[in-house]
């Protein structure tokens, strides 16, 4: 391990120093700053923007990435004390209407015309902020990690407007030096734009960026040159107070209905433009959408996303360290089963290589559950090392109360406390072509002692036609993480996968290529639990549409006893061992399309040497940009032998997005989940009625599907104002 550590290090040291320059070095923006008022309608008639400096000719990045687009866009920016100014003109390639969705805002990238701005203010090719439109007007904004991705959950304070031509359509926009976190002093920001054009099928970018790498690539920034050092923010202290009111009642309990009034307090203070105080008082997040329900045949706990837009600033620091099922922490363990009573959390950049956060959390004490109050902690440190990577240490730590012992130490799962320590070394090359990590995490806990650990590596390496990736785990039996998410334990897992993508001169065909991928799991001893290899094949058409097919063989040696339908309650033995091949197809059709469709099959063997049969669908349909309707189902048939014999069920989730202005939007949906015996119907109405303040007014309602009877049911009317001091 300790070689294969040091072989990395080696590797990135040498990279680091052959691609020592930013590739984009050479794309340059210049901004200056202006006297005069930028009124924000869409129109490009002040000066400012006659005398700017133009970003243009850009750079095809799909279907090809070998020439300039044919798309045309122009951009040009300026700023004054308090705003970034931007203003876009997207020139029509070929006749006829936009293409969006709808007015939502943070819309899906790949179903809308859209023009989107990646900025890195500390030009780290790491860390940064996106913010852009779509063609009928939603806004787009997002917080940038790991070097390309982006959590559009985050929301901020900031004003757009974008009026259509016959032969183009103008973006323009202000954003407020104090909604986004940048280093003093600095002249230079790494920048880029990428626009997508649905009736050309182009995705574009000013600094070229490979088509295998996402438009967002910090890596591929060109630069944005200031005239002088952009303005100091000056205090930034904002007041989020909100009032509630709403009314629930659990109906299969006989419980009379519950009124609750109710208030709370969010304040987010600028310690300096790159660190953040964020501070909350009885939190509240009934407007949160409510989690998509999903068929559930794993014999480990499902991952749900976090929402809830406290834990999302500079949420990387906390819930991007280790993997997707070895994290340890994940926020939405806390206020799980108690309410949030305050909570504190201080993140940002120390400097341009340095990166802190630290948060607390208390909860309050429920006596009819028998639970203490507790207090959930987490401490990150982050320090940039050669040129895009990182090496970083956590401390996670859950207490009962502060200065107080559990009232009840034989309940399951309900230490006095629970802590982990961890450090990670994140690699990625300047080019971004090789990518990994490697981790290592110890957990103290008075139920199991101190000897839990994990260590897990891989190494990804990303070209325009091969690329390959090797990762490997370790999670002791004894580890914990109850502020985290690791739903299984004692382990070792070997998962090698490596494709390769063909691009031929076809008019239809733009990829196509095989892939193969293996996953081993084998306990302790080092004997074998568990296989999952598959092939697959898969086919991107020019017209944005995919095609994937895919073989598989699985083995399974069951360590607890598991029913395979989860659902009838009858169980296979412990130590019983499974094998079977599979196969299926999946399929999107293009989104240029008013009427678009997706689908997956799955047939094949099963536990106990059955056969389960899968159908999963999707159809949509739009009347851009006000109005959207996607029906998804899901079907499952499973044949096992007795007891269990034929056993079918329904997951169908039709959900209604209605956007009559994009500051209105009302969102309905329905999930019938047969699997579970529940009918859920959920609708939210926002009204946007300033910048990052809205009314939400949100009904939820359970039912028993047959006969069709009420379970419980809440009604919430939430108001929130955010108030810059």
């Amino acid at each position: 391990m300790k070689k294969a550590i040091f072989l990395v290090l080696l590797f990135e040291s040498l990279t680091s120093l052959a691609f020592a320059q930013k590739i984009n070095s050479n794309y340059k923006l210049q901004i200056y700053k202006t006297d005069e008022p930028i009124h924000i309608d869409g129109v490009m008639e002040e000066k400012t923007w006659l005398e700017a400096d133009i970003a243009s000719d850009f750079f095809m990045i799909t279907p090809m990435d070998t020439s300039f687009s044919k798309v045309q866009t122009d951009v040009r920016m300026a700023y004054d004390d308090k705003n970034l100014y931007l203003i876009v003109v997207n020139h029509h390639a070929v006749e006829g209407p936009y293409m969006v969705e709808s007015l939502r805002r943070d819309f899906n990238f790949g179903k809308n015309d859209n023009f989107l701005l990646f900025m890195d203010p500390f030009d780290d090719l790491l860390n940064g902020f996106s913010f852009g439109a779509n063609a009928a007007g939603a806004q787009w904004d997002g917080i940038m990690y790991d070097g390309g991705k982006i959590d559009l959950s985050w929301d901020n304070k900031w004003v757009s407007k974008v009026k259509n031509y016959e032969d183009k359509w103008i973006f323009e926009a202000a954003i407020p030096f104090k909604s986004i976190r940048y280093k003093p002093g600095i002249t230079e920001w790494g920048i880029n734009f990428s626009r997508m054009d649905l009736k050309t099928t182009e995705k574009s970018g000013w600094a070229p960026v490979p088509r295998q790498f996402p438009s967002a690539s910090l890596a591929y920034t060109g630069t944005l040159v200031w005239d002088n050092p952009p303005p100091v923010a000056g205090p930034n202290i904002s007041i989020i107070p909100y009032g509630l009111g709403g009314v629930r009642q659990n109906v299969r309990e006989g419980q009379p209905a519950d009124y609750r009034y109710d208030y709370g307090l969010d304040a987010k203070v600028g310690i300096s433009s790159a660190l953040n105080l964020d501070l909350t008082v009885n939190p509240d997040f009934s407007q949160v959408e409510v989690d998509r329900q999903v068929t559930n045949l794993d014999r480990f706990e499902l991952f749900f996303p976090e929402r809830r837009q406290f834990f999302l600033e500079n949420g990387d620091l906390f819930a991007n360290f280790g993997y997707e099922t070895i994290r340890p922490f994940f926020s939405r363990r806390i206020g799980l089963n108690a309410p949030i009573q305050a909570g504190a959390r201080f993140s940002g950049r120390i400097n341009k290589d340095w990166r802190v956060g630290a948060m607390t959390m208390q909860t309050g004490q429920v006596e009819a559950d028998q639970l203490d109050a507790q207090n959930f902690s987490v401490v990150s440190l982050q320090r940039r090392v050669f040129s895009r990577s990182n090496i970083g240490a956590i401390f996670v730590n859950r207490q009962v109360g502060l200065f107080r012992s559990p009232t009840d130490y034989d309940k399951p799962g309900y230490a006095e406390f629970d802590r982990n320590v961890g450090l990670e070394y994140n690699l990625a090359s300047s080019n971004n072509l090789w990518t990994g990590k490697a981790f290592f995490l110890k957990s103290f806990n008075p139920t199991k002692g101190n000897d839990g650990w994990v260590h897990a590596a891989n190494l990804r390496y990303t070209s325009g036609n091969l690329y390959w990736n090797w990762q490997h785990e370790y999670v002791s039996e004894n580890y914990t993480a109850e502020v985290g998410y690791v739903p299984r334990t004692g382990f070792f897992k070997f998962h090698p996968s490596v494709g390769y993508l063909f691009f031929p001169k076809s008019k239809k065909i733009l990829s196509h290529g095989p892939e193969f991928n293996s996953r081993m799991f084998y306990d302790t001893k080092l004997d074998q639990t568990d296989n999952e290899t598959w092939l697959s094949y898969k086919i991107r058409f020019r017209s944005q549409s995919n095609l994937v097919v895919w073989g598989a063989r699985d083995y399974i040696k069951l360590l607890r006893p598991f029913d395979p339908t989860n659902f009838s309650g009858d169980t296979l033995a412990t130590g019983t061992e499974h094998r079977w091949f599979a196969w299926g197809t999946e399929y999107t059709s293009k989104p240029q399309s008013i009427f678009t469709y997706a689908f997956s099959t799955r047939m094949g063997g099963y536990y106990a040497d059955g056969d389960r049969y899968n159908l999963t669908g999707e159809m949509g349909y739009r009347f851009q940009p006000y109005f959207s309707l996607v029906l998804n189902a899901n079907y499952n048939e499973i044949h096992l032998p007795e007891t269990w014999g034929i056993t079918r069920f329904w997951l169908i989730g039709p959900r209604l997005d209605l956007t009559l202005t994009n500051n209105f939007f009302v969102t309905a949906f329905v999930q019938y989940n047969e699997q579970i015996e529940n009918v859920n119907l959920n609708t939210r109405l926002q009204w946007r009625f300033k910048p990052a303040s809205d009314i939400f007014l949100v009904f939820t309602d359970n039912y028993l599907p047959a006969p069709f009877y009420v379970k419980d049911r809440s009604v919430a009317l939430k108001f929130t104002y955010w108030w810059n001091i």
